[in-house]
């Protein structure tokens, strides 16, 4: 129980930062290029760099290249279930509260 514990205390530190959390939220959906994600994210390409990189110290995220293009997705299935149900909680309403409002 209690290495169950500290691994759910590092992942939950790598999440508790608002660019890292937008990030993974953007990985959950597809896999992005740094290029993909900086469109997505308000952050400089140097500063998302920094923060994958800390994502990937912590394997929430892995890489794979092709050809000159890094390519970043979710590592590993508690990381998409844990945002999956933070979507539910904190992104449902406002998903569906945008789809109220353009139907009104």
């Amino acid at each position: 129980m209690q290495e169950n514990a500290s691994r759910a205390t590092t992942m939950l530190k790598s999440m508790a930062n608002e660019s890292r959390l937008m990030i993974l939220c953007q990985l959950a959906e597809q896999e992005m290029t740094v290029g993909d994600l900086t469109k997505k994210v308000p952050l400089s390409q140097s500063a998302l760099s920094q923060h994958l990189g800390i994502l990937r110290r912590e394997k929430l995220v892995k890489t794979r290249r092709e050809s000159q293009y890094v390519w970043y997705s979710l590592a590993s299935r508690d990381a998409r279930a844990l945002i999956g149900s933070l979507y539910e909680i904190f992104c449902q309403n406002c998903a569906n509260q945008g789809e109220a409002d353009q139907t009104a």
